[in-house]
């Protein structure tokens, strides 16, 4: 395995450093995360270009939760040294570029607005054909389930098509049954909304607080405050309401702390009396079940990842 200096004492391969510094970006520690990595010195050109893909991974989890602005530059870095990627890490490079491409028409305008209003159509269905041509070139099962999970988020979230996304949620959550806490924590996130957005507030407390214990088990530190917000939701849907303030200001403080301000804004505005989880104006939710007909969760090893015998 390739290694790195670390000053004149030391190699480590450049896989463990890779390894840290991802740990750290999903920790919400993106400033140090990305010093471990600029500060590396790598032996050869293939592990350059793998930290370069690595750093362009911290810039969007920085740019997601902590409102920077860091990803753009990072893209055009690793692109420049695509060349020396293997096949998996080709894709692995355009996959960051689709979640950039996503969170870029999320996030217009300085505001977080979802559905298709005011956004250029020819743009989103770029978006979507990019995110179908990754799923059906992914060299494994995981990556063509993390594709299938932005198929979902681009429908929900782009698209305002609230029918056709959970579908895209139960592929990737079967996906996410080869080993993949981060994708079934995703696909349970979303899934658990449909259910709430369809008056099913029972099947959404399984999913979320299933997605927020495997957050957690992953080292998701702003995804697990994200997640927790969620059950502040649930709680002033099911009456609870002095459980979901005390919640939420436990959620605005800690984010706030971290500095992860999109959710401690979704946090405060929650206290002001807003839904997070409301769909765009004027689109209806989805069916009760949030699955499609026909639906089977994986088995065997699987097991942990979905609700069946091992509710959340």
């Amino acid at each position: 395995m390739t290694n790195t200096e670390m000053g004149n004492r030391s190699r480590v391969p450049v896989a463990e450093v890779i390894a840290v510094a991802l740990e750290l970006a999903r920790g919400g520690r993106w400033r140090r995360a990305a010093a471990l990595l600029d500060a590396t010195e790598p032996g050869d050109e293939v592990s350059r270009a793998r930290i370069a893909l690595a750093a362009v991974e911290v810039a969007l989890e920085s740019d997601w939760f902590g409102g920077t602005d860091l990803t753009a530059k990072r893209l055009a870095v690793a692109e420049e040294v695509a060349a020396d990627l293997d096949s998996d890490d080709r894709w692995d490079l355009e996959f960051l570029r689709l979640r950039h491409d996503y969170a870029g028409r999320i996030f217009t305008g300085g505001s977080f607005r979802l559905g298709p209003e005011g956004k250029d159509a020819q743009e989103l269905d770029e978006v979507r054909r990019r995110a179908v041509s990754l799923r059906e070139r992914a060299p494994d099962a995981v990556r063509a389930g993390w594709a299938e999970m932005y198929l979902g988020l681009i429908a929900d979230n782009l698209f305002a098509e609230r029918d056709t996304a959970p579908a895209h949620y139960a592929a990737a959550l079967r996906a996410a049954g080869h080993g993949d806490d981060r994708l079934a924590r995703e696909a349970l996130r979303h899934l658990g909304d449909h259910d709430h957005d369809a008056g099913d507030p029972v099947r959404a407390r399984e999913r979320w607080e299933r997605a927020t214990e495997l957050g957690a088990r992953a080292g998701l530190v702003p995804g697990t405050l994200s997640q927790q917000m969620l059950l502040a939701v649930l709680a002033r849907t099911t009456g609870d309401a002095a459980g979901a303030e005390a919640l939420a200001r436990e959620v605005a403080r800690w984010a706030g702390a971290l500095g992860a301000v999109h959710i401690e804004a979704q946090a405060r505005a929650f206290l002001s009396g807003a839904d997070p989880t409301a769909p765009p104006a004027g689109h209806a939710p989805a069916t009760a079940s949030g699955l499609p007909p026909g639906y089977e969760p994986p088995s065997g090893a699987a097991a942990e990842v979905h609700l069946g015998s091992n509710p959340r």
